[in-house]
């Protein structure tokens, strides 16, 4: 697509004793002319659609966009819905979708003819974490409680919530019972949102929800983190529950349970868009990173806060497409071929 220009265009006029010509303005920098649409390939509530509407928030509190921003959800088919809109939307500078593991999963489990390269890659805004939650009402204080009790009854006795089927809540479900060599009845939910919900009524027995699905229950004292998904402590030290911090929750191998996962919180557009145009978001992206509210989000999502574009962008999602696929295997997750 052409880089969009503003032409000055005069005609003959003769101006004093001769004709003056003008030449055309220079070519200027890629500006939307609509409104902008995130698709958001999951429910409402959960760690992507709390991201997109807080970013769109902020583009409008902070006037960085002369057009307003649109959020739509498009949850169906465990996101497909939204990744073949975004496929099928050819040329659209004006179409985003924020992204979250399904990337990966959504295709690989069900099929449908998408792949991530039928994309541009514009942003990663951050690495979103896992946390093992519990109601605050049980008893358990810590991971190896929560194991022990696994343990200790029979197989698919403890229901774990999670978003969507084939995905990675239920992923990292396999990968605890592979640890705790029990089985788990996995019930899925269109959103984190709605799990913490489930969790906060006693109506799962756990979930592996990102911090910010959970982040209000928990200060409001209705649930409980036994431990984070990652290699170390989350880095942020500001009370969210009485005394207790991010950094209060250990690791969940410290607790004996070696699984570990984080995912992408980033940005594509749609296939042969303008090179201009993604330049556009990019700067976009970096000014909402700078703002106070997006400081706070990152906080109170206990988010790592790695930025990529590019090449070195393309480079991880291609990287996490390859673990993707080896967890998906290993989980007996894969769509099967004819």
């Amino acid at each position: 697509m052409s880089v969009a220009k503003t032409v000055l265009t005069i005609g003959t006029a003769a101006f004093a004793s001769g004709a003056v010509a003008l030449s055309a303005l220079p070519a200027q920098a890629w500006e939307p002319s609509h409104p902008i649409e995130i698709i958001v390939p999951a429910g409402t509530g959960g760690g992507a659609d709390q991201m997109a509407r807080a970013m769109q928030g902020i583009i409008t509190k902070h006037n960085l966009s002369k057009q307003s921003v649109v959020v739509i959800n498009k949850s169906g088919g465990a996101g497909g819905e939204g990744f073949l809109d975004v496929k099928n939307s050819k040329g659209n500078d004006h179409k985003l979708i924020i992204t979250l593991s399904n990337l990966f999963t959504t295709p690989m489990a069900t099929g449908i003819p998408f792949n991530w390269k039928d994309m541009t890659p514009v942003a990663m805004m951050a690495l979103d974490e896992f946390v093992l939650w519990v109601n605050a009402d049980k008893p358990y204080k810590t991971a190896k409680d929560y194991v022990d009790d696994i343990k200790s009854k029979p197989d698919n006795s403890f229901k774990m919530g999670g978003t969507g089927s084939k995905q990675e809540d239920q992923i990292i479900t396999v990968a605890l019972q592979k640890a705790t060599g029990k089985k788990m009845t996995y019930i899925p939910y269109k959103g984190g949102g709605e799990v913490a919900v489930q969790l906060v009524g006693n109506h799962i027995d756990s979930s592996v929800n990102n911090p910010i699905e959970a982040v209000a229950h928990w200060r409001a004292g209705k649930l409980r983190p036994l431990c984070v998904f990652d290699s170390k402590k989350l880095d942020y030290h500001d009370k969210i529950a009485g005394d207790l911090a991010w950094d209060s929750i250990p690791t969940c191998k410290s607790a004996g349970l070696d699984v570990e996962y984080v995912m992408l919180r980033g940005y594509f557009m749609p296939p042969g868009v303008s090179p201009d145009a993604v330049a556009y978001y990019v700067d976009l992206f970096k000014k909402v990173r700078e703002t106070p509210e997006w400081k706070k989000l990152m906080s109170d999502g206990a988010f790592n806060q790695t930025f990529m574009t590019g090449d070195e962008y393309a480079k991880w999602v291609a990287d996490a497409e390859k673990l993707h696929e080896g967890l998906m295997k290993e989980a007996g997750f894969m769509a099967k071929t004819n």
